[in-house]
């Protein structure tokens, strides 16, 4: 095959790449290459210039490299990025479909908080078979940033393999992030835990009374259930010193819908696929169980007081074994010795 007709050729296949395949020693034949092709170089181009551009060009990658990414900037103080594309680092997302659990807990906690986690593991988080009900136990990470992150992940990786109860998203971790962990653990319960009836999300730092939370799933609603220390007629905080601060363009009423507090509240498995489709229609705010408590009004299901307003404990409750046995979840003192109570706790007997 003649240059020209080869040129002609792949011109067709490859429009102007056929011309930088070759690196042409003169003007003319340039010239009649591109023009055997259909394009036209103007005369006055230096034949280093045209050979330079050739060279670059072969160095292009097939598929163009993404545009240098524009520099992040925040929402602001007072919202939070969800909906977004958050993706899982470390998942289990066959876990719940191989055991069938009816109550899952999820427990949202910092990447290095190793332990909380282990204290959990060791008390209350053990109980995985209770009334004859499959309890599953999951702690939901970020991703952290700095020092030592590299280091931090691959403890994680190895905490992973030997408890497989670890889930990370890369999300950065942090207070104002809250709304956005509780949103990925519905996106999470959603996609792997359908099977379940059940799940509770509960803090790091409580204690929790599993055979009561099971007691009173029992008798629960199946579907549109949600509940916990639920509270109603809540102030909304325009105090700037406040931790909760909110200010009026963020969100303009003076009251919030009734939520349930984030320390512990339990939740059908129907309602996480709704939370996250409401959540697409309300601005996320960073204070993330009245976040849910927002998408909730949204969908138009009001809440559910639990059977007694002892159940669920937002000031830690002085241990004794009797005033333990008729609560399900109270906070706890950041002094107390969790694996001795919960020993004292378990001991045969009655508790009042």
């Amino acid at each position: 095959m003649s240059p020209q007709m080869w040129v002609q050729n792949k011109a067709k296949q490859w429009g102007i790449v056929a011309l930088v395949s070759t690196t042409y020693s003169n003007t003319s034949e340039l010239t009649t290459a591109a023009d055997a092709a259909g394009f036209t170089i103007e005369s006055t181009t230096p034949l280093e210039a045209v050979n330079a551009s050739v060279e670059a060009q072969q160095n292009t990658p097939k598929y163009p490299l993404p545009a240098t990414p524009v520099p992040y900037v925040s929402p602001g103080p007072y919202v939070v990025e969800y909906p977004y594309g958050y993706h899982f680092i470390i998942d289990e997302p066959k876990k719940c479909e191989q055991v069938k659990p009816f109550v899952v807990l999820m427990v949202p906690v910092a990447p290095h908080n190793r332990k909380h986690r282990d204290i959990i593991r060791s008390t209350w988080g053990a109980e995985r078979l209770v009334l004859e009900k499959v309890v599953m136990l999951f702690f939901l990470l970020g991703r952290r940033t700095g020092e030592g992150t590299e280091q931090l992940q691959e403890q994680l990786l190895q905490e992973s393999q030997q408890h497989q109860d670890l889930l990370q998203s890369d999300f950065l971790d942090c207070y104002k992030n809250l709304t956005i962990k509780t949103m990925v653990m519905m996106e999470w319960l959603d996609s792997r835990c359908t099977n379940a009836s059940y799940a509770m999300k509960i803090d790091s730092d409580m204690f929790l009374n599993v055979p009561n939370l099971i007691r009173m799933l029992l008798q629960a609603p199946k579907a549109n259930y949600l509940t916990g220390l639920v509270v109603g007629g809540a102030f909304v905080r325009r105090d700037r010193p406040s931790k909760w601060y909110v200010p009026w363009d963020i969100y303009s009423k003076t009251f919030y819908p009734r939520y349930a507090l984030g320390l512990g509240y339990v939740l059908s498995l129907d309602l996480p696929k709704k939370l996250v489709e409401a959540s697409r229609h309300i601005k996320a705010i960073y204070i993330e169980d009245v976040f849910l408590g927002m998408c909730m009004e949204h969908l138009g299901i009001p809440l559910t007081d639990p059977p007694s307003w002892g159940y669920f404990n937002v000031s830690p409750v002085r241990y004794n074994r009797c005033a333990f046995s008729r609560l399900i979840a109270t906070t706890t003192n950041e002094d107390a010795d969790l694996i001795s109570l919960w020993k004292d706790f378990k001991n045969p007997g009655t508790y009042c």
